[in-house]
């Protein structure tokens, strides 16, 4: 089994396992007590401290654990805004951020906080004017990730950071994705960061604040970690987090440069190989391991079984694959196709046989699904008055109103119409991708008696 989704979790690392099962030895007792036990446990405690906070790039006064990432993320945020309340409640985070912050924004807003979303181009990336633009003298904390959870892209937090710190305004970064690959370069106030994102144990998470940033932590008080993450700490996890995270460093430069090769072979093959794919996300500017592509006419939950079924774990931002049937908030910010979106994400120590194997079922498999789609009985199509076209694909979900837009494009002549009737709400999106990789006009939608219009016009 081929194992793609380590920006979901990477595997544990060697050094991690070795770390723990030391640990659990050396480090059960209580670091706050004097006795030899818990002096002991306390040094370890210290030194993990001191690994991590070289990795990130700040003081070890500045770092504490907490039990995930996204309990950083929610303690960073919070405390930040409640440190910084008398300047005013106005949050600023970007269209793409990991659900974990957006959270944090919905409940800021819920309690009577303002928010700013900053939108991104095509490629997944913030314009640093725009967030410049959107700084206010009421803002008391912007967001911003340092690449993308779902297709990669690297953020220019640098440019954002220094705009934020020339309005007085901390910048808390969601280095989730990346820290296991360098420090996160720019004059960033607040950091936070997850174990398991760089093959440390799950239940760890990071958060580094600056000196001099002020912060107010949120809930009741507790003495450890400087208040800012309550209870007995997880020392044997977080003593295998630090651990793996210096040594993930170490080869960190080698293995970039090995899996950007594997990467870019997927980006450059696969549009070759098969019809019908955008490849999303900065060709360029891009996390060293991440490939995401989306396949018309491809229903994505089946197409990742089906590979799965194949030998191939990866994941996917597509509507088809989410409980809510709603497209990938990245995907959707983006404005780029989201059904039979893929996401390869190669951890480290990834064997090129095993790209290659991918590369080779991967044909195959788009093939079947789609045949599969194909299938269904027609969607009815109703002939209107002139050289227009309805296609009710109420009640149909992904991938099926592209599908069926595509089957009736031709039979419209150029400068013609075509009116899909959907309810789903991929269709938002996928449509518009979808003309512009045909090179047809989305002319807009309007509402309709049931769910919504989306009008094409042919033009070649």
């Amino acid at each position: 089994m081929a194992y793609f989704d380590a920006a979901s979790a990477a595997p544990l690392h060697p050094v991690a396992r070795q770390a723990l099962l030391a640990s659990l030895d050396e480090g059960w007792a209580d670091p706050a007590r004097l006795y030899r036990e818990g002096r002991r446990a306390r040094l370890l405690l210290d030194a993990a401290r001191e690994a991590a906070a070289e990795c990130v790039g700040c003081r070890a006064d500045e770092l504490v654990f907490t039990p995930s990432g996204t309990r950083a993320v929610h303690s960073g945020v919070a405390g930040a805004l409640a440190g910084r309340r008398r300047v005013g409640r106005h949050l600023i985070v970007s269209a793409v951020e990991h659900s974990s912050v957006l959270h944090a924004a919905e409940a800021h807003e819920a309690d009577g906080g303002s928010l700013t979303q900053v939108g991104v181009d095509r490629t997944g990336a913030v314009d640093p004017a725009a967030y410049s633009a959107a700084l206010r003298e009421d803002t008391a904390l912007a967001c911003l990730q340092s690449a993308n959870h779902e297709v990669g892209t690297e953020q220019p937090v640098t440019e954002v950071a220094e705009a934020c710190r020339a309005a007085g305004v901390p910048l808390l970064v969601d280095a989730a994705q990346s820290l296991g690959w360098g420090r996160v370069e720019g004059d960033w106030s607040l950091l936070t960061g997850s174990a398991h994102k760089w093959g440390g144990p799950s239940g760890v998470g990071l958060l580094a604040v600056r000196k001099g940033v002020r912060f107010a932590p949120q809930g009741p008080g507790d003495e450890r970690e400087s208040g800012r993450a309550p209870g007995f700490e997880n020392l044997p996890a977080i003593v295998a987090a630090a651990a793996s995270l210096r040594a993930v460093r170490a080869e960190a430069a080698a293995e970039a440069a090995r899996l950007r090769e594997l990467t870019e072979l997927i980006r450059a093959r696969v549009p070759a190989l098969v019809p019908d794919v955008e490849v999303v996300g900065d060709p360029a500017r891009r996390l060293p391991g991440v490939v995401t592509f989306s396949c018309l006419y491809v229903d994505g939950e089946t197409l990742l079984h089906e590979l799965d079924r194949a030998g191939f774990s990866v994941s996917s931002g597509s509507s088809c694959t989410s409980s809510t049937l709603t497209p990938s908030h990245v995907l959707r910010a983006m404005g780029v196709l989201s059904e039979g979106n893929v996401r390869v994400s190669l951890p480290p120590g990834t064997v090129a046989e095993d790209v290659e194997r991918f590369l080779e079922v991967l044909p195959g498999t788009v093939a079947a699904v789609r045949e599969k789609l194909g299938a269904p009985a027609a969607t009815e199509t109703v002939r209107a008055a002139g050289p227009d076209l309805v296609v009710d694909a109420l009640g149909r979900r992904c991938p099926i109103p592209v599908i069926e837009l595509a089957k009736v494009i031709g039979d419209v002549p150029v400068g013609g119409t075509v009116r899909v009737l959907s309810d789903d709400e991929a269709a938002r999106l996928d449509i518009p991708a979808w003309c512009e990789m045909r090179g047809q006009e989305y002319v807009g939608e309007e509402p309709a008696e049931k769910g919504t219009a989306y009008l094409v016009r042919r033009v070649s």
